[in-house]
C-alpha cells in the first residue's frame, strides 16, 4: 500500500465560457484565481485555477473554457460531483447566497451525517458544499466572500461508476481506506491527508456511459508532497500493471497520468513548486502566464483569448 499521497491536489475540468466561468468560482464562490495561463496542447485555449489565497493543493479548481464545445452528459465513468469544505453552521448564508445569485439545482440534504448544499455549475457542473468541523484550513480573505463563511477548499470528490470494486482496490492501494457506505455510496479515505480527504464511489450498474464536454470533469489529481515521492507512486503503479505517462513539468507542479478501471483518469501531482514560481504571491492569477514553449505565441494569443473582465 502507498503511503506518499496525502489527498486531492486539484480538479480540472472543461466550460464553455470563460467570463462564466471566472464570475462563478470568484464572485459566487468567492474563491481566488491563483493562475490565468493556457493549455499546453490547445494554447489557445485558456486554463484557468481557482483556490484559496495561495492556491494550496487540495484547495484548487481549474478549467479549459472551450469556445463552442458541446455540453457533457452525466453517467458512469466520470467524477460526478466536486465538494467543498465550508465552516460549520454556515449552510444557511450559503443557501442564500446561492440563491440569489440564480444558482441552479439547488438543495439541501445530508450524506455521511454532513450536512450540504447541492447545486449546478454553469455548465451543469455537480457540485457540492458540506459543513466541516474544526477544518484548520483558512478561506480565501480578499474575495467577495466573509472568510469566516468561505470555501476551505475541497471536502472530497464522488465518481459515479458501474462497479466500485476494481477502483476501490486501487483507491485502498493508493493509500485510502473504506470508512462507510450509505446506500449506492461508498466512502473511502486517506488518514493525514491536506483536507480533502475523501473519495466516494457511487455506484450504479445500470447508469449510461457519461459523455465529456461543458460541466464534465477531465480529470482528478492526488497530492504528494515531491518529485521523491511522486517517482514512487509512479514506479509501484506501473509494478502493479497500470499504463502511467512519463513525468510531465506542468510549471506548477509536475504530473503523472493513468486511467483507473472505471475510467476516471487519475493525476498524481507535487506540491512544489506552487502557483508563486513565476509571480508575487500578493498578484497570483492577475496576468497571462504562458508555458515556456509557448511564450513565442504571446502576441498572437492575447489577440485569440477573449478578455476576462475582473
Amino acid at each position: 500500500m502507498l503511503t506518499q499521497i496525502k489527498g486531492l491536489h486539484h480538479v480540472t475540468s472543461m466550460a464553455a465560457d470563460a467570463q462564466l466561468n471566472n464570475d462563478f468560482f470568484t464572485k459566487t464562490l468567492g474563491l481566488r484565481r491563483v493562475k490565468k495561463t493556457v493549455n499546453f496542447d490547445a494554447p489557445d485555449v485558456y486554463h484557468l485555477y481557482y483556490g484559496d489565497e495561495i492556491g494550496s493543493p487540495g484547495s484548487v479548481m481549474t478549467y479549459f473554457p472551450f469556445p463552442h464545445i458541446v455540453k457533457g452528459s452525466r453517467g458512469a465513468g466520470e467524477v460526478a460531483e466536486t465538494v467543498f469544505a465550508v465552516p460549520s453552521g454556515s449552510r444557511g448564508y450559503w443557501r442564500q447566497r446561492l440563491s440569489t445569485h440564480g444558482v441552479a439545482n439547488l438543495r439541501e440534504e445530508e450524506s455521511f451525517g454532513e450536512k450540504r448544499l447541492r447545486f449546478s455549475g454553469p455548465d451543469g457542473d455537480g457540485f457540492a458544499l458540506a459543513e466541516v468541523r474544526d477544518d484548520a484550513r483558512r478561506a480565501f480573505n480578499g474575495g467577495q466572500v466573509p472568510p469566516d463563511d468561505g470555501v476551505h477548499g475541497f471536502h472530497g470528490v464522488t465518481m459515479r461508476l458501474r462497479d466500485g470494486g476494481a477502483t476501490g482496490e486501487l483507491l485502498q492501494y493508493m493509500g485510502y481506506e473504506q470508512v462507510d457506505r450509505q446506500g449506492d455510496l461508498i466512502r473511502y479515505a486517506v488518514k493525514g491527508g491536506n483536507g480533502a480527504d475523501f473519495v466516494d464511489l457511487e455506484v450504479l450498474p445500470g447508469a449510461a456511459s457519461a459523455q465529456q464536454g461543458a460541466g464534465s470533469v477531465h480529470h482528478v489529481a492526488f497530492a504528494v508532497e515531491n518529485r521523491a515521492a511522486q517517482l514512487e507512486v509512479r514506479k509501484a503503479l506501473l509494478d502493479t500493471g497500470y499504463h502511467v505517462t512519463p513525468v510531465i513539468d506542468r510549471d506548477y507542479f509536475w504530473a503523472i497520468y493513468f486511467r483507473a478501471p472505471g475510467g476516471v483518469l487519475f493525476e498524481v501531482a507535487t506540491n512544489e513548486p506552487g502557483f508563486d514560481r513565476d509571480e508575487d504571491t500578493a498578484h497570483l492569477g492577475e496576468v497571462l502566464k504562458l508555458p515556456r514553449q509557448h511564450a513565442n505565441l504571446r502576441s498572437q494569443l492575447e489577440q485569440i483569448l477573449p478578455p476576462i473582465v475582473d
